[in-house]
């Protein structure tokens, strides 16, 4: 008894040491199964993004030029220019990472600054599309232009990336509805309603309440977007403004880059009782990667950031070393030393993913990164090649496959279709 006692203990022992690395191996194979399925279901359903601003960074960087900046190689290497501010950021997107993160769709903002106004903001607006249309005839193997969801499908079939266009702010129609229906005719399918700042007839998440929602003139500007065909976008728009449009329009709306309020907290996200207005309307909530509206510890990291700054030095009557740029920026170091931002992960932003879909359904939700109009990106996000690393955690997370497809781009399809088959009637 003794003896077999002892070998029973020895035995459980032995078993006991071996389990770590047991469960190790185990871990390991089940995630590389895990990637493997999401690169067969990718492969089958590719990823469409409902928002990258590469556009405006080739207006900045190649002066409208899409063969200055070559999209065939790797563009997170290009060289530092000259003179390049503290904000120059390496490229987020190129057609090797396109193809290695299993992009089959983009919706390529064509944004401009909100400060524009009347003719100004048409003709910039106009030159933006242009440059979209400009970059995919630059690339003819990888890009292909499409302007319904029977061209994304058959693009995608083709082994090209279709390629959309979304305007980012409804000041870009100059007060006409002449022009929103001739930026239609341009390609554009998506518009949202306001950028950072108010327009005349709608207010904005990140500006003080004008209107209150919609004016009379903006809920025209929705009924005529469903009567042509146009996603109407509500990403940047106020919780009121929001809750107007969906009263107002017949199509399922969009929010083409933009996550769940209940996560973080900030007005950039969309709240619970929207979630379940967006239910209802069949519309699609595109998931955002900016880390200030994924985390909450982040947003209030980066207010207090700014504050820090403001502090230093907050021209022309403001900060404690104002006139004194070198003391100002040490200080800042120093406060950023002990003040580190607050990582932002993969699974967070999958959390965004899981809580859309518990209240609005998995039929409501997308992909919206933000690549190239964002400073900073959660850790395991960087670029477009990244994709696959949100799709392996919501798969860890018992995401069904169907589930995932739908993620992917087939809620979308789906709405864009919807949109369609309102203009046609």
């Amino acid at each position: 008894m003794k003896i077999a006692s002892t070998w029973t203990g020895a035995t459980a022992l032995i078993g006991a040491l071996a389990l770590p690395g047991t469960a190790s191996a185990q871990a390991a194979s089940d995630d590389k199964a895990i990637e493997a399925r999401v690169d067969r279901l990718l492969d089958a359903t590719p990823v469409i993004d409902g928002h990258n601003d590469l556009a405006w960074e080739i207006r900045s960087r190649a002066d409208s030029d899409p063969t200055r900046i070559d999209l065939s190689k790797d563009t997170a290497n290009l060289p530092r220019p000259a003179g390049a501010g503290e904000d120059w950021l390496p490229l987020m997107t190129d057609i090797q990472r396109l193809r290695k993160g299993h992009v089959g769709g983009q919706f390529w903002s064509v944004w401009i600054p909100a400060t524009l106004s009347g003719p100004e903001a048409v003709e910039m607006t106009v030159e933006q599309i242009d440059l979209v249309k400009r970059m995919a005839a630059a690339y003819p193997s990888a890009f292909a232009m499409a302007y319904s969801a029977d061209d994304i499908e058959r693009i995608e079939k083709s082994g090209k990336i279709a390629s959309l266009i979304g305007i980012e702010g409804g000041h870009q129609i100059g007060g006409s509805l002449a022009v929103l229906r001739q930026m239609y005719v341009l390609g554009a399918r998506y518009m949202t309603l306001t950028h950072s700042m108010n327009t005349p007839w709608a207010d904005s998440a990140t500006d003080a309440p004008e209107h209150h929602g919609l004016t009379a003139f903006g809920k025209d500007v929705v009924r005529e977007m469903n009567r042509i065909g146009m996603l109407v976008d509500l990403s940047h728009v106020s919780a009121d403004t929001m809750r107007d449009a969906l009263a107002v329009s017949t199509a399922p709306v969009i929010f083409s880059h933009s996550g769940a309020r209940a996560v973080a907290d900030h007005p950039r996200n969309v709240p619970d009782d929207v979630l379940r207005l967006v239910r209802a309307n069949h519309g699609v909530v595109m998931v955002n990667f900016y880390p200030g509206y994924v985390s909450q510890a982040r947003a209030e990291w980066l207010a207090e950031s700014a504050g820090e700054k403001a502090r230093e030095n907050a021209p022309p009557f403001s900060g404690i070393y104002i006139g004194q740029p070198e003391r100002a920026k040490a200080a800042y170091a120093k406060w950023l030393a002990a003040h580190p931002a607050p990582e932002v992960t993969v699974a967070m932003v999958a959390d965004h993913v899981d809580h859309i879909a518990k209240i609005c359904g998995t039929d409501c939700v997308g992909i919206g990164s933000d690549f190239d109009g964002v400073p900073s990106t959660p850790t395991g996000l960087d670029s477009v090649d990244k994709y696959p690393a949100l799709f392996v955690e919501l798969a860890r997370r018992g995401w069904s496959d169907a589930d995932l497809k739908k993620l992917a781009g087939g809620n979308i399809l789906r709405v864009l279709r919807a949109a369609e088959a309102v203009a046609a009637r």
